[in-house]
C-alpha cells in the first residue's frame, strides 16, 4: 500500500503540473553532474524525459532489441516537473541515437522493477543535440514527445478497491476543476501518454494534404474497377484456376523444393551461356540494324511475288500436264539411259587417256605446233604477187600417176614379202569386193537424192569410183 500512495502521490504532482504549470526547484544538479563526469569517460549518455518515470532507479537495464546495452546512472526531476532519466550505452555498436529514436518504460517483473526499451532510430535522421551547459551537460538530450511509459495491471486493478476507488474519484473530480480552462494541455497529455493518437493526428493531417490526390485516386480507381466488374467471371475463374494450380503445387512440393535447391547451381552453368549470348546479341545488332534498313526493300519483294505467282501457276499447270503427256516417253527412255549409263561407264578409261592427251599437248604446246605447221606449210605451198595467188607444186608425171581401178605392176604402194604371196594373190580379189559394196551404197544414196541434185552427185561419183560402175 505505500508503494500505491507513492504512486497517487507521483500522479498527482504530474498532474498538478501539468494543470497549474507552476515551476519548483530540484535538487538534481549532483546527478546531473555525475552524468556528465561519465559521459567525459567516454560512454555514450542520453537524458531521457518522460512524464512519468514509473519507478524507474538507477541500475536498471536498458536494453535496445531485447538486448541489453546499458543502465540507468540517475532519475531526477526537471523544472518543468518531468522525469529524467539519464542512462548510458556501453555497447558502442548502438550509438549515436538519431532525431527519431524512441524509448518507453517497461515493467520487467512482477516486483515492481524495470527497464528502458530504446529504438535508436535511422540514420536518415540527424544525431540527437548534445547538452552543452545546465542540466544534463554532456548527454544527448531526447525530448518528452518521444517517450512512453507503462502502468502496472496491480495498479489498474487497485483502482476497484477501496479506498483507492474514492481517492481516484476525488481526483479525477478535482481534474475536472483543474482542466476547465486548459484543454489545449489535457489534449497534449493525452497525445503524450498514448503515442498511437499523435501518429494517427499526422496521419490526418497527412490525408488533408492529399485531399486531391485522394479524389483523383477515387476516379481512378473507378475507371479500373468498372472493367473488373465487368470481367468478373474471368476472374473468379482466376481464383479457382489458381486453386487448382496451387493444389497441384502444394502435391509437389517436395519435387520443387528440389528444384529450387537445384536453381543456384543452374544458374551457375546457365551464367557463362548467358555471356554467349550477349556477346552474341552485340554483334548481331548491326546485322539486325541493316536488316531492318531493308525491310522495306524486302516487303516489296514478297508484295512483288504474288503477281508472279499468279502469272505462273498457268505455267505450272501446262507443265504437269506436259509432264504428265511425257510420263510414257520417259519411261521408255529408261533403257536408252541404262544404256548411255553403261556407255559412259564404258568409255570413262578412254575419257582418262584423252583427257590425259589433251592435258600433255596442253602443257607441251603441241596444238600450237601444230597450227604453226598448219600455217607455214600453207604459206609455203601458196603465194600471191600480182596475179593472185597461186599454189606452189610440182606435177610429176609417170606411169602410177593416171587412175587405175586395177593394180598396175610396179605401182602398189603395198611391199610384200615372198613368205605372204597368197596375201597377195588374195589383196585384189578383197579390194575388188570392197569397191564394190562401196559403190552399191553410194548409189544407193545417190538415188535418194532429189531430182534436182541427181546429176551433180552422178558426177562426183563416177570421178570417185570410176565409169564402169
Amino acid at each position: 500500500m505505500k508503494r500505491l500512495a507513492v504512486l497517487i502521490a507521483v500522479v498527482l504532482a504530474g498532474s498538478a503540473a501539468v494543470l497549474v504549470g507552476a515551476a519548483r526547484s530540484s535538487n538534481s544538479g549532483g546527478a546531473d553532474g555525475s552524468a556528465g563526469a561519465a559521459g567525459s569517460g567516454g560512454t555514450y549518455l542520453v537524458r531521457a524525459l518522460f512524464d512519468n518515470a514509473s519507478f524507474a532507479v538507477p541500475g536498471e537495464q536498458v536494453r535496445i532489441a531485447g538486448a541489453p546495452v546499458g543502465s540507468i546512472t540517475a532519475v531526477t526531476v526537471t523544472h518543468q516537473e518531468l522525469a529524467a532519466v539519464t542512462f548510458s550505452i556501453a555497447n558502442r555498436d548502438f550509438v549515436p541515437f538519431h532525431a527519431d529514436a524512441t524509448c518507453e518504460i517497461r515493467p520487467q517483473s512482477l516486483i515492481a522493477e524495470r527497464y528502458v526499451d530504446c529504438n535508436p532510430g535511422t540514420s536518415r535522421t540527424p544525431p540527437l543535440s548534445l547538452i552543452q551547459h545546465g542540466d544534463g551537460a554532456g548527454s544527448h538530450l531526447l525530448p518528452v514527445t518521444q517517450t512512453s511509459s507503462s502502468i502496472d495491471p496491480d495498479i489498474v486493478q487497485n483502482i476497484s478497491q477501496q479506498p483507492i476507488r474514492q481517492r481516484l474519484a476525488i481526483i479525477l473530480d478535482e481534474l475536472g476543476t483543474g482542466l476547465a480552462a486548459r484543454g489545449r494541455d489535457l489534449n497534449a497529455v493525452i497525445r503524450r501518454a498514448d503515442p498511437a493518437l499523435g501518429y494517427t493526428d499526422r496521419v490526418f493531417r497527412i490525408l488533408a494534404q492529399q485531399d486531391h490526390v485522394l479524389a483523383a485516386l477515387e476516379h481512378d480507381s473507378n475507371a479500373v474497377l468498372a472493367p473488373l466488374a465487368a470481367a468478373r467471371r474471368q476472374l473468379a475463374d482466376f481464383v479457382v484456376q489458381a486453386n487448382t494450380t496451387a493444389t497441384a503445387g502444394a502435391a509437389r512440393a517436395a519435387a520443387i523444393a528440389d528444384g529450387i535447391h537445384l536453381l543456384p547451381s543452374f544458374l551457375s552453368e546457365l551464367r557463362p551461356l548467358m555471356a554467349d549470348l550477349g556477346q552474341l546479341a552485340d554483334q548481331g545488332t548491326p546485322l539486325m540494324q541493316s536488316l531492318g534498313q531493308t525491310a522495306t526493300s524486302v516487303n516489296t519483294e514478297f508484295q512483288n511475288v504474288v503477281p508472279f505467282a499468279k502469272a505462273a501457276r498457268t505455267a505450272l499447270v501446262e507443265l504437269g500436264a506436259a509432264a504428265q503427256r511425257s510420263e510414257g516417253s520417259l519411261v521408255a527412255a529408261v533403257p536408252l539411259a541404262r544404256r548411255l549409263e553403261a556407255l559412259g561407264n564404258a568409255s570413262r578409261p578412254t575419257g582418262a587417256k584423252l583427257e590425259q592427251l589433251t592435258q600433255s599437248l596442253q602443257r607441251t604446246g603441241a596444238i600450237t605446233d601444230l597450227m604453226d605447221v598448219l600455217f607455214y606449210g600453207t604459206s609455203a605451198a601458196n603465194g600471191f604477187d600480182s596475179s593472185g595467188h597461186y599454189v606452189r607444186t610440182d606435177a610429176l608425171v609417170g606411169s602410177c600417176t593416171a587412175y587405175a581401178r586395177t593394180t598396175v605392176p610396179g605401182c602398189s604402194a603395198n611391199f610384200a614379202a615372198a613368205a605372204a604371196s597368197a596375201s597377195a594373190a588374195a589383196a585384189p580379189a578383197a579390194t575388188a569386193r570392197a569397191s564394190a559394196e562401196v559403190t552399191a551404197i553410194a548409189r544407193e544414196a545417190v538415188s535418194r537424192v532429189p531430182a534436182a541434185g541427181t546429176a551433180t552427185l552422178s558426177g562426183l561419183l563416177h570421178y570417185l569410183v570410176g565409169g564402169g560402175g
